[in-house]
């Protein structure tokens, strides 16, 4: 892994981990490699039922790095993502936390990056920022110019351009995911920050990776309407809790669904795509 650094920020980093022993590795690797190095890092087992394969690689990561905190959390039952990530910001010491998914890693400056900006702009509570598939893409050897761009209410309404391995908050929110929610609980997160009026940014660096698509390609996000039922719920929620009146409410399900029917047929005429050109 990442070889011993001596420069730090206060940022607590949060992963949760949910069988995942095949990509923890590189995710953790991600994070030994940042120019800058978290305060802690929180691995946060979600009850795994893979023969504890993924408490073995947590385990070993916490004995080979004695340099570093690292916290390992075991809950006794599945709640999903959100939850785990709840019980790991519980315990973070930090005055920021960072989430990263056990699946996706980060650019080697997005910690020093990311923290710098936000303390010089305390008023900030959430930055999240750009990223890129590797599947797709390529890491960018320079990263463009930083052009910050406040996120409004109504933008993120119509598209949750926040992804996880994106974010870095406040640890003094008050604010949680929704415990077991499992399908879009981050986008409930930051609607309802938005909603609340606290200061959400995002930065046009391109600071962490994935490599899988957005949807219909492993993870919780395979299931499309699973995750139309986890959207179309957060909708519900801001309406119930009047953040959003009942016509928005009709108008953004209405869009949703449209969202769906695309994402169903684009994922048909790839798998027959795949199936021709195989």
């Amino acid at each position: 892994m990442g070889a011993l650094m001596t420069t730090s920020v206060e940022v607590s980093v949060i992963i949760p981990c949910y069988c995942c022993s095949e990509t923890l590795d590189r995710a953790l690797d991600s994070v030994l490699s940042q120019s800058a190095l978290p305060k802690e890092i929180i691995l946060v087992d979600d009850c795994s039922d893979d023969g504890n394969k993924t408490l073995a690689v947590m385990s070993s990561f916490k004995e080979s790095n004695p340099h570093i905190i690292v916290k390992l959390i075991v809950l006794e039952k599945n709640s999903g993502p959100g939850s785990a990530r709840n019980a790991g910001w519980e315990l973070a010491t930090s005055p920021y936390v960072a989430f990263l998914d056990a699946d996706d890693s980060w650019h080697p400056k997005k910690l020093e990056i990311q923290s710098a900006w936000m303390r010089s702009h305390p008023e900030v509570d959430l930055t999240g920022h750009a990223t890129l598939n590797l599947s797709k893409d390529i890491a960018p050897h320079n990263l463009p110019p930083l052009q910050p761009e406040a996120v409004s209410r109504v933008r993120l309404l119509l598209s949750n351009f926040l992804p996880m391995r994106s974010i870095m908050l406040k640890t003094s929110l008050v604010e949680r995911f929704y415990p077991g929610k499992r399908q879009a609980e981050d986008y409930l997160l930051w609607l309802t920050l938005a909603c609340s009026g606290k200061s959400l940014v995002f930065l046009n660096l391109p600071l962490s990776y994935s490599y899988k698509n957005d949807f219909g390609q492993g993870g919780l996000s395979a299931n499309l309407a699973q995750g139309l039922f986890g959207v179309l719920d957060v909708f519900k929620q801001l309406k119930d809790s009047g953040k959003i009146g009942y016509s928005l409410y009709i108008g953004l399900s209405t869009l949703e669904l449209f969202k769906y029917v695309r994402r169903v047929v684009i994922c048909f005429y790839y798998a027959r795509f795949r199936r021709f050109s195989a």
